[in-house]
């Protein structure tokens, strides 16, 4: 008999949700940069553990929303948990121990006051989740016990997980936990399918993680990119042309660099990445835009599964 079912990994921005999604599937599926809240839309990825197919739902950060982007990636993280099978709580364990061990309050510590927060949220949906304590690596085992017990006397956790989501540790044994826990039903999608991902936003989240990548510090959070053309050719390779918006005509010569060369650096790493994806050979073609309110227009949101109006 096999089984399939959804688990969806809600956690604070940082956490490490993509990396354990991409860990989980064995494969890249998720976009991972050093910047929070990277990613901003729910990405599907599909694990195979015996005869369990674990549709993962790697979730945008849950935070307290200012802005109408915000507001929309953290109502589509809680639609992502509505609907799962099952919940992973994914919590950044040296982030929290440090918030407890400052006596500060939550709202001192952003990762705790949010870490509150989704606990508030599960109580008030009444979920119960899985807890993973993410980043264990070189922490006291007495200190993580500690940490563990605190959390899971709120009462919304069913099971503990000590992980490292970036070395593969115990990550194996959260995988089998989440397969045990999925419906009997026919598997979702072919045995060789990772991902549930168009593959126009798939080569404009790759771009946008190597601008990330490149212009962490320099650049701020908002830039998106847009994949306006993605042509198969005859002779079996793809034409791509993408533009890159910025909300200010500051913020272009940064993405362009000395010379143009910041720009080529993105598009010949992300030109690699997707030849390497597609499994063809990629051409790719990048343009930079000055869009003020490129946050604010409907379309950017109905093309990545967002709601506009949360």
């Amino acid at each position: 008999m096999t089984r399939a079912g959804f688990a969806a990994i809600i956690g604070a921005p940082n956490a490490g949700k993509s990396t354990l999604t991409n860990r989980l599937v064995g494969a890249k599926v998720s976009i991972v940069t050093q910047k929070v809240q990277t990613t901003r839309f729910p990405v599907r990825g599909v694990a195979i553990e015996g005869e369990a197919q674990v549709v993962l739902v790697d979730t945008p950060g849950i935070f307290q929303p200012r802005r109408r982007l915000d507001r929309a990636m953290v109502r589509a993280a809680w639609g992502g948990a509505e609907d799962a099978d099952v919940i992973v709580h994914l919590v950044d364990a040296p982030a929290e121990l440090a918030a407890a061990q400052s006596g500060a309050k939550p709202a001192d510590h952003r990762s705790a006051e949010d870490v509150v927060s989704i606990v508030q949220g599960l109580k008030a949906n009444g979920k119960i989740a899985i807890l993973a304590l993410n980043k264990i690596d070189g922490m006291k085992r007495d200190t993580l016990l500690d940490l563990s017990k605190t959390l899971f006397e709120t009462g919304v956790y069913s099971d503990v997980f000590m992980i490292s989501a970036k070395t593969g540790s115990g990550v194996d044994d959260l995988k089998t936990a989440l397969a045990q826990r999925m419906p009997e039903n026919p598997w979702f999608y072919p045995e060789d399918q990772t991902a549930d991902l168009p593959a126009r936003l798939m080569a404009a989240e790759i771009t946008r993680e190597k601008i990330y990548l490149r212009l962490h510090e320099e650049l701020p959070y908002a830039a998106a990119v847009e994949t306006t053309k993605f042509e198969e050719r005859a002779d079996g390779s793809i034409r791509v042309e993408q533009t890159i918006y910025v909300q200010r005509e500051s913020q272009r010569p940064i993405v362009l660099g000395a010379g143009g060369q910041t720009l080529k650096w993105i598009g010949q790493k992300s030109r690699e990445e997707l030849t390497e994806l597609f499994g063809h050979t990629t051409h790719l073609f990048l343009h930079v835009q000055v869009d003020e309110g490129w946050a604010d227009k409907r379309e950017f949101y109905g093309n990545v599964g967002l709601d506009f109006d949360a």
